[in-house]
């Protein structure tokens, strides 16, 4: 399945502002949703494909510092870069400490904007490919039956067969046996690899069960 396509999403009150970011993104082949309001973003759809926020500092209803910790809060997890007319140095530290691509004041170099879009929409696209990732190796482990899970738990801690076999009660040939089952459910090609699975997988891989 090919990807959505990207888009820079935008947020500033001022129209002719608006029109001009419209403006400069498609001319590079960009797609665009320019928003007049928070409000406006709130009753609009999430993307589909990569995003980035361009985000005006000063709104009418809430700064867009604000916004930017009430989507951390919320946990949507989008790229912000902020443009402003009136930032301060103050404002800049903010900003990026709460994990901010860039902090433009205007007047701004279009490639300035640009690089900072192209970073921003390029780390949602890093982000959402480790998102399906992670889910597609969540739906591999959920395949496995809770011997399958104790063993695996008990393979990546690096405990032999036979150690295993003793710990839980059953013979070795049944450990190699579930071993092998386990490799082949997780697509594992080692065991460092399955061990890598594991780390990504917790807490999950903490206990037999998921709830």
């Amino acid at each position: 399945m090919s990807e959505a396509t990207p888009i820079v999403m935008v947020i500033d009150d001022d129209s002719a502002m608006r029109e001009s970011l419209e403006s400069l993104f498609r001319s590079v082949g960009l797609n665009v949703r320019a928003l007049a309001s928070v409000s406006e973003f709130a009753k609009s759809e999430r993307p589909e494909g990569p995003s980035c926020l361009v985000l005006d500092v000063r709104l009418p209803e809430k700064s867009g510092l604000d916004f930017q910790r009430e989507l951390a809060a919320a946990n949507t997890l989008l790229p912000i870069i902020f443009i402003t007319g009136h930032g301060d140095i103050r404002m800049s530290v903010q900003a990026m400490k709460d994990g901010a691509i860039e902090f433009l004041t205007k007047p701004f170099r279009d490639q300035d904007l640009l690089d900072a879009v192209q970073l921003g929409l390029a780390q949602d696209r890093v982000r959402r490919e480790k998102e399906r990732s992670l889910l597609s190796l969540r739906d591999r482990f959920a395949t496995l039956t809770l011997r399958e899970r104790e063993v695996m738990a008990e393979v990546v801690r690096g405990r032999l067969n036979k150690q295993i076999a003793f710990d839980i009660g059953i013979s070795e040939v049944t450990v190699k046996v579930h071993r092998g089952q386990v490799m082949r459910k997780m697509k594992a090609s080692s065991l460092p690899d399955l061990a890598r699975m594991s780390d990504r997988l917790m807490p999950l891989t903490q206990q037999p069960e998921t709830s």
